[in-house]
């Protein structure tokens, strides 16, 4: 009879260096976290990654905005990203390996959705943008949390392999950000419901070829497109991971463990306005960290 201590998503009995429990029991749950673990993250590395393709092809279509605005978007997706690692990386022990992946995961809809809508309306004022960028830091940060939770599913002589096959796919999502979203930007993926295209006011390309000044692209796509994968996969995280108690067993219910994750999240936002501050050229970071600092002080958790 299977032991309830190893069913449900709270695991308590946890051996994984015992050989028996490993073959009979160990080894299913932790291969199944794993491959729900690297489609996660391969999909917070395409969202964290996004910005390098979008700020080229909003140059391409003639957003008002100058060369120097636009590339903050970059600097401001991948500081964020690599601030909320701090953070990221204390999850698993506080929150729950399932409960934090889940969240987390999710998380990225946000900054999918708001990108895509934002992406339909040039004519919105930069700090739009720039806090999409901001939000989207969470895909880079999950680097951390889905890592250490990875280690601890596995014994020892199995961690290198389990860790490398995570890291090396979830790294595969800035790859297939690079395919995807030149090619999604050529389709209108959901018909009315996505909005209208616009026209490339300057030539652009992909991996396959140049693309002519005046082909009709759909921006939009590169924010949209990823939210038809984050959904089925926030639902899998869900229902498919575990929380091992014998490596968090403190997490609390679910909400608290949100809180938790939503808080730890929050705070890395103030070393990443910090950074901007000091990374960003004049007078471009004083309107970015002017909002920011805005948007921090209204903000619910404080």
């Amino acid at each position: 009879m299977k032991n309830n201590q190893t069913s449900g998503p709270d695991v308590a009995d946890w051996r994984p260096e015992d050989d028996q429990f490993w073959e009979s029991t160990g080894k299913k749950i932790a291969y199944r976290n794993l491959w729900i673990s690297i489609p996660a993250l391969l999909c917070g590395f395409a969202v964290w990654g996004m910005w390098g393709i979008i700020t080229v092809q909003m140059l391409n279509l003639g957003f008002p905005f100058t060369k120097d605005e636009l590339f903050t978007l970059t600097a401001i997706a991948g500081i964020s990203g690599a601030t909320m690692r701090i953070p990221a990386s204390f999850l698993i022990r506080m929150a729950g390996g399932r409960n934090t992946i889940f969240l987390t995961t999710a998380m990225l809809l946000a900054p999918a959705i708001g990108t895509g809508v934002a992406l339909q309306h040039p004519e919105w004022p930069l700090w739009v943008f720039q806090l999409m960028a901001l939000w989207s830091g969470v895909g880079g940060g999950n680097f951390a949390s889905s890592m250490s939770n990875i280690s601890t599913f596995f014994p020892k002589k199995l961690q290198g392999t389990a860790l490398g096959l995570n890291a090396g796919l979830g790294n595969f999502g800035v790859t297939t950000m690079q395919i995807v979203i030149p090619l999604v930007m050529t389709v209108g993926l959901f018909g009315a419901f996505g909005g209208e295209a616009k026209a490339l006011v300057k030539d652009s390309g992909w991996i396959l070829g140049k693309i002519a000044a005046g082909t009709p692209t759909y921006i939009q796509n590169a924010g949209f497109a990823w939210v038809i994968s984050l959904v089925p996969l926030s639902i899998l995280c869900w229902w498919g991971m575990n929380n091992l108690k014998t490596v968090s067993p403190d997490t609390g219910n679910p909400i608290l463990a949100f809180v938790k994750i939503t808080y730890l999240y929050s705070l890395a936002f103030i070393p990443s306005i910090a950074m901007l501050y000091l990374y960003l050229p004049a007078p471009t970071y004083c309107s970015t960290c002017g909002w920011l600092f805005r948007w921090i002080s209204l903000a619910p958790w404080w």
